[in-house]
């Protein structure tokens, strides 16, 4: 989905338009929409869908009324309707698929509350809205340090100007209450206009910072997932993964989304498992589960007192047993049950580095013969 200028140079490196998520295709930015609508012509007296969605930065969206009906198409820079004054930002879709969009979103098409499209962007808005991002970032280490300075428990993750610098927002992330009136007071002194904080989460601030994952991608919640669904460490033990926080956590610190990806393929493949809690009853004694193979539908038990002696009990072999338990009935026990582990490990590929030896190009060094040494000083 990206542009030709973004293919690589002669020597590899990447060569790319240089215009930082502001080129005419944009398919370079956080959540890119494909509108697979575009090629298709509408039926015979329908009218265009008036809204169209445009993008701000680090991936914030909103829907617009185009009541000027504005020619307008993916990439244009367009002036919008703000609560004071007018912002800047990117169009990202038009078309029917902003109403499926909104639909999904459920947002209402009341064109009395709906924000409007002004106009598209002139030169001279879009280099004041250039110029003024470009100062975000030092604004942003000035405003950090104005919190520090004041002992304040908050994190002012990142900023935003309106695209006609009449308001910076700020955001920030806080475990508690925060009381920052003297903190505006200050903001508003330096920099001169009006102040606005919002306080974002955890992971609504590693959306917007974006980073790369352990899994060596973008981060899902810089991409493409906008839903944030509560993750728990029960999804962890469902998908019997080591409860290491330094692992499960993603960088936002918190247990990681992509968990819950494949938590219902798991659930789905343990409705059979029989609990982990209920003990197979045999005349030889006892037996408690000690391991599952959620992909294999095995299950491993072991007497009670003889921990070390596993027997290998498939899915249905286990349920059978329980039943006959319900029924208030002993097997013999699970040696007529078990499964022959006939696993035999293959070695699939050799490691040729291995076979020599790491100082095979060292010179040798000779050996001294101490004997003989000895042996012509006594004979001398």
């Amino acid at each position: 989905m990206s542009c030709k200028t973004c293919s690589s140079k002669s020597n590899g490196s990447p060569k790319g338009c240089k215009n930082n998520g502001t080129c005419g295709t944009d398919s370079c930015n956080k959540f890119t929409v494909f509108d697979w609508l575009s090629n298709m012509s509408l039926p015979s007296g329908q009218s265009e869908f008036l809204y169209s969605e445009i993008r701000f930065k680090n991936g914030r969206k909103d829907y617009f009324l185009n009541k000027n009906s504005v020619s307008l198409s993916v990439g244009d820079i367009a002036a919008t309707q703000a609560n004071s004054g007018y912002d800047i930002g990117i169009v990202t879709l038009t078309g029917e698929l902003v109403r499926v969009q909104m639909d999904k979103k459920k947002i209402s098409y009341s064109q009395e509350e709906s924000k409007i499209i002004y106009r598209k962007a002139s030169q001279i808005e879009i280099d004041k809205w250039s110029l003024l991002r470009d100062k975000e970032e030092p604004i942003k280490v000035r405003a950090r340090k104005f919190a520090i300075d004041l002992r304040l428990k908050m994190k002012i993750s990142d900023i935003e100007y309106q695209g006609d610098g009449s308001k910076i927002t700020f955001y920030y992330t806080a475990d508690e209450r925060v009381d920052f009136r003297e903190l505006i007071k200050i903001y508003a002194r330096e920099f001169r206009t009006k102040i606005e904080m919002k306080q974002v989460g955890l992971r609504q601030e590693a959306a917007r910072l974006g980073g790369i994952g352990s899994c060596g991608r973008e981060l899902c919640c810089s991409t493409w997932l906008t839903d944030f669904r509560s993750v728990s460490t029960s999804a962890a033990r469902y998908q019997q993964l080591s409860l290491n926080p330094q692992k499960l956590a993603g960088q936002c610190g918190k247990l990681k989304c992509c968990l819950n990806y494949e938590l219902g393929s798991y659930m789905d493949a343990l409705k059979n498992f029989p609990k982990k809690e209920i003990k197979l009853k045999t005349e030889k004694g006892v037996a408690v589960c000690q391991k599952t193979d959620i992909f294999k539908k095995q299950l491993w038990y072991a007497y009670v007192g003889e921990w070390n002696n596993w027997f290998l009990l498939s899915v249905d072999q286990a349920n059978a047993i329980i039943n006959e338990n319900k029924l208030n009935k002993l097997v013999s026990g699970l040696e007529e049950y078990t499964i022959e582990n006939n696993f035999v490990e293959e070695n699939m590929f050799e490691n040729v580095v291995g076979q020599d030896s790491l100082t095979r190009f060292d010179k040798p060094r000779k050996k001294k013969n101490h004997k003989r040494k000895k042996a012509k000083k006594h004979a001398n």
